[in-house]
């Protein structure tokens, strides 16, 4: 294919960028490849310690989506051998480790959330336990003496650990050497990164000329905080929009973030080709609700689609501004003519233990139509007509007896 050139293509890569180390050798690198009509290799890692991808990986993965439009080689590593470790990439202790098993389920979906943003056909994805799990233990100290303890100890969250006496197993320092690895095994030109990222980065640009081959850049990108405005976006937290969340999961978690994101999520999670983002920018100081809302629906539509985020608006106005239940509720029927609430609510899974499910009446926070539940005795009749019942702010349910003919 013909390649922008490469200004045109520094334009497009330099968007949203933290640092590119160093900015000469990737021009070296573009300059090559228009030469020569070949892609450079792009590479991007993520490790499966959770099962779901979430807004967070996105800023990555779409400027790794960029540097395919731009005839690019994409490659996406499953770490399900990384994750067996556990990066210990801002952590302030030795992080859990998976088992193999654990890591190959998680990374199962990995591709097809992945491809929510990248072009599949144009995406090579690669498990590195395919190579890193062959290492023998000579093979592993012939990798670790080209790296010291010191060099190790520079790194920020090792050293503060250190300072404060907290442990540091062997392991860890193992984590940024097999990561290294997948640069060394695939040869790639560039490696992407979040800004905790940095140091792994810069090790596997390390290895790659210790192995001799031409050294990786490396290109950082923001860490997304998440819908708290605090922490960076991560599952653990409680603070992640998940691809695999609902149009209007997507949709009403992207309403809870701080006014003061939005200008960060509309330049992060917008693509640069897509249309919408001035808008919202626009509408920012005058009418910032307005804007929030345009926001969230933009993001429910790049996952799903127009009508699903116009269905995702539609049902969050008809159940948090209107307070009715939804319209497409599924009626779930029972063989008894009536249920005491707190075993209806473990029933239908809105609670997982009797205690749960009177802490919930306690609080006020169980609904019957538009009545409060205020006894944790009360039996629910099923009979006279469909009961919607009604948890929490999000919760929904429509039960009812099942008919006999």
């Amino acid at each position: 294919m013909r390649f922008p050139t490469v200004q045109e293509q520094l334009d497009i890569i330099v968007g949203n960028v933290v640092e590119i180390i160093s900015v000469d050798e990737l021009e070296q690198k573009l300059l090559q490849s228009l030469k020569t009509c070949k892609p450079l290799k792009i590479k991007l890692g993520a490790d499966p310690s959770r099962p779901d991808l979430h807004l967070g990986h996105s800023v990555v993965l779409r400027k790794l989506r960029e540097f395919q439009d731009l005839g690019h080689e994409a490659i996406l590593i499953i770490g399900d051998f990384t994750a067996m470790i556990g990066d210990p990439s801002g952590k302030s202790k030795t992080r859990p480790q998976l088992s193999a098993e654990e890591a190959r389920e998680n990374g199962l979906s990995y591709f097809d959330q992945a491809s929510k943003i990248l072009d599949p056909e144009k995406t090579t994805i690669c498990y590195n336990a395919d190579w890193l799990g062959k290492m023998s233990f000579a093979d592993v100290i012939k990798l670790s003496s080209h790296y010291t303890v010191a060099r190790m100890l520079e790194r920020d969250d090792f050293e503060k650990r250190y300072r404060a006496q907290e442990p540091i197993s062997i392991h860890e320092f193992l984590y940024p050497l097999a990561q290294g690895m997948d640069s060394v095994h695939l040869k790639n030109d560039v490696e992407l990164g979040g800004t905790d990222q940095k140091f792994n980065l810069l090790v596997g640009r390390d290895l790659q000329r210790e192995y001799g081959i031409a050294p990786q850049v490396c290109i950082t990108m923001p860490l997304l905080v998440g819908t708290d405005g605090k922490e960076k976006m991560s599952k653990s937290l409680g603070n992640a929009i998940c691809f695999n969340d609902s149009p209007a999961d997507m949709y009403g978690k992207s309403l809870s973030i701080p006014d003061t994101l939005i200008e960060t999520y509309c330049k992060l999670l917008i693509p640069r080709n897509e249309a919408g983002a001035a808008e919202i920018l626009e509408q920012m100081e005058a009418e910032p609700r307005a804007a929030k809302r345009a926001l969230a629906k933009k993001i429910a539509a790049l996952y799903y689609s127009e009508e699903d985020a116009e269905g995702a608006e539609t049902h969050f106005d008809q159940v948090f501004i209107h307070k009715k239940a939804p319209d497409t509720l599924e009626l779930l029927e029972f063989d008894e003519p009536s249920m005491p609430i707190i075993n209806l609510l473990i029933t239908l899974g809105a609670a997982v233990s009797k205690s749960e499910a009177r802490r919930m009446i306690d609080q006020k926070s169980v609904l019957v139509g538009d009545r409060k539940v205020e006894e944790i005795n009360e039996a629910i009749d099923l009979e006279i007509e469909p009961k919607i019942i009604r948890v929490g702010k999000r919760k929904f349910f429509k039960v009812a007896i099942r008919k006999t003919f």
